[in-house]
């Protein structure tokens, strides 16, 4: 007799007497003994779904697993059916991937210790030729598990996403939420409707900055919320004027970008119009500006832009009358007008120009004699500060 017919005699024998081991396994049992050991796994003490669904998918786990061992051939199908079912229920449960994968790799040693137990001893060559065969077998069906239980991660943080990202557009586009609307989005953002809130914005190639910022939020502990909308980005956090706590830490770092700042002192109520004002000083910020534009330093740009869409020349008859003078008078009355508006100080805008201050005292009356505005009075320097802004 040739060894290859020996071979396949030898063959032929272990897949009868392995089908018969198989046979052999009670479902039931094996199901009754996982139930029994899953509950001591981390994750699943106490376990987070019923056990009669626990039942039902060991169940349907062990027929497709022991059917798989009765052949080389595979039936991806089924299991993949079942391992998708599997996947997708642990996911939406909560349940840890490490508690899963666990789970899984019990019924290896459950398969394994009712094998053994039901062999015979002439059977332990027989197992030991199969035992890779039954490794993999429930390592291809823990594979098939991941990959369920990973895309179902992502379609519930693509979920979750939307619903968020839904509930912050509201905010910023619901003119006038009602206060039921906003203590519901409050609840569904974790965030204090009353609460005030820090807002930044950003356009075009100051955009990484602001999502920079945004990244560097969640490092310090802090949460920085950030919605797009059609003229940029918007982001907002709670201000906190603790030193050293994580919302003023993120409140410094933003004053050192290059962004628009604002404040919505009345909480959430006040975010779409804040953001709009952020927005604006984000346009206003000057090309060699490096730093934030808030309305402590852009009040007066941004007055100017909205007073100059209403079609109002603040600054036309001064710069009219200005023009009259000889350039180099002209020179050193606008900078006497400048420096006095920066500094409210006779003696320090004196000495910011390296003159008398009476000299300088000079030149301001001088300035209000040819264009009618006096700088050292409040009212009259306002239009003076907005138009030159």
């Amino acid at each position: 007799m040739s060894a290859p017919h020996i071979e396949n005699m030898i063959s032929g024998a272990d897949d009868r007497r392995w089908s018969k081991l198989l046979d052999q396994l009670d479902i039931d049992d094996l199901t009754d003994a996982f139930v029994e050991q899953i509950q001591k796994v981390p994750g699943y003490d106490p376990p987070p779904i019923p056990l009669s669904e626990i039942r039902r998918t060991g169940t349907l786990s062990f027929e497709v697993i022991t059917e798989g061992l009765r052949s080389e051939e595979d039936q991806p199908h089924t299991r993949l059916e079942v391992a998708t079912d599997v996947g997708v229920t642990r996911a939406r449960a909560g349940i840890p991937i490490e508690s899963l994968m666990t789970a899984i790799r019990l019924d290896f040693s459950i398969l394994w210790s009712a094998l053994t137990e039901i062999a015979e001893p002439g059977d332990d060559s027989l197992l030991v030729r199969r035992a890779f065969r039954v490794w993999h077998a429930v390592d291809r069906y823990a594979s098939q598990t991941r990959v369920a239980y990973s895309a179902e991660q992502r379609r519930m943080h693509d979920e979750t996403r939307s619903i968020h990202q839904g509930f912050l557009a509201s905010l910023f586009q619901d003119s006038a939420p009602t206060p039921s609307r906003l203590a519901l989005i409050a609840t569904e953002l974790d965030l204090e409707p009353e609460a005030p809130y820090s807002v930044a914005a950003a356009s075009n190639e100051d955009l990484p900055g602001l999502r920079l910022l945004v990244a560097t939020a969640a490092q310090l502990g802090a949460t920085a919320h950030s919605h797009h909308l059609s003229d940029g980005l918007i982001a907002f956090w709670p201000s906190d004027e603790r030193p050293g706590s994580p919302g003023a830490t993120l409140s410094e770092l933003a004053a050192e970008a290059r962004i628009g700042l604002a404040t919505a002192p009345g909480g959430l109520r006040d975010l779409r119009s804040s953001a709009a004002t952020a927005l604006e000083l984000a346009s206003l910020l000057a090309p060699e500006e490096t730093t934030a534009l808030d309305l402590g330093r852009g009040w007066a740009r941004l007055a100017k832009r909205r007073l100059g869409a209403s079609g109002l020349d603040l600054t036309g008859e001064v710069q009219r009358a200005l023009d009259r003078c000889r350039p180099a008078e002209r020179v050193r009355l606008v900078e006497a007008a400048a420096a006095f508006l920066r500094t409210g100080s006779i003696n320090d805008s004196a000495e910011q120009l390296f003159c008398h201050r009476n000299t300088l005292a000079n030149r301001l009356r001088r300035f209000a004699e040819l264009t009618g505005v006096d700088v050292t009075v409040p009212e009259q320097a306002a239009r003076i500060v907005v138009g030159w802004a």
